[in-house]
């Protein structure tokens, strides 16, 4: 299963980040049946120039985003003209929804669901753009996966690549690519999985079972409870409500300003959830050859990225 993005189209060169903190791009290859990344490049963005959310303004300082793209495909040694692109989380709103029966034309599903989001949201869902995947299927019903945001904080994204000349023709978010890397990649997940994918300004917490996801969870930095009191709430939520039989792999991982950063973060919830917590590796999915490195925080940030292509590819092999 892949995370729907806003646009498909057929598989893009490259995958690019722009989060608040740094702007990063990756090039997938292959080697016979093993994904390989080619190049890679990052670049930091200065304070302040995004600042991730659902309504206002996301790029605040759109040429030093620009520019920071730029510098980051000089690193990687690529200029690509095609590109997926991931955004942060906050900048859209991830749903799950479940009917008890579906409408048989795909208009009708679409409205449906449309109907359905627009409680949660801040603004008209009129303004937003709606995409949604299959999840379980329950007899004659079943769940949705559905992201919503506004159209044109989409755009303002999209535009920074504009700048560079480059199309973003895939659009997801940071989270749903790190989900797909483990969906998408040649490790199968057997039973059930936590995903913690930490990032300065917001924690993201996914559960998968069977290949699905059931549950998805944004929390942005600042709110009052710790991680550990999160991820344990969450854990309860899932023995609770989900039928939950134990975790049968837990990974963690990213990014952090809180002192001890993510190693400190994995420690705390092995010791919370009394369970081994694996840290965020591209390395499941892609090889990444020596002359790239393959320090900690390099092989994290490519989670997203590799997770992103290998979402855009499925989705141009199946179209």
């Amino acid at each position: 299963m892949a995370i729907a993005s806003w646009l498909a189209s057929s598989a893009p060169d490259a995958a690019i980040e722009i989060a608040p903190n740094a702007v990063s791009v990756a090039v997938l290859g292959s080697r016979g049946p093993e994904a390989v990344v080619q190049a890679y490049g990052a670049a930091p963005v200065p304070p302040g120039a995004v600042v991730p959310g659902l309504a206002g303004v996301n790029i605040i300082d759109r040429p030093a985003v620009a520019a920071a793209l730029h510098a980051a495909c000089a690193q990687a040694g690529q200029r690509p003209r095609r590109a997926a692109l991931a955004i942060p989380d906050l900048a859209a709103r991830v749903a799950l929804v479940r009917f008890e029966q579906l409408p048989k034309r795909r208009e009708d599903l679409d409205q449906l669901i449309r109907w359905q989001v627009r409680k949660s949201l801040p603004f008209p869902v009129e303004e937003a753009c709606v995409t949604h995947s299959p999840g379980v299927a329950a007899g004659t019903g079943g769940e949705f996966i559905t992201v919503a945001a506004r159209r044109d904080v989409i755009r303002e994204y999209e535009s920074v690549c504009d700048d560079a000349g480059i199309h973003a023709g895939v659009v997801d978010l940071s989270t749903l690519s790190v989900v797909n890397l483990y969906l998408g990649g040649t490790t199968q997940l057997a039973g059930d999985a936590l995903v913690v994918h930490i990032r300065p300004e917001y924690t993201s917490i996914a559960i998968l079972r069977h290949g699905h996801l059931i549950f998805f969870r944004t929390r942005p930095e600042g709110e009052e409870d710790s991680l550990s009191d999160v991820v344990h709430q969450t854990s309860m939520y899932y023995q609770d409500r989900l039928g939950g039989e134990g975790f049968a792999r837990v990974f963690a991982g990213g990014s952090t300003r809180q002192p001890g950063g993510v190693e400190l973060a994995r420690q705390d919830l092995e010791t919370r959830l009394g369970h081994p917590v694996e840290p965020l590796d591209a390395t499941v999915a892609a090889s990444i050859p020596d002359r790239l490195g393959s320090a900690g925080e390099q092989v994290a940030a490519l989670v997203p990225l590799v997770g992103l292509l290998l979402r855009a590819r499925k989705g141009a092999a199946a179209a």
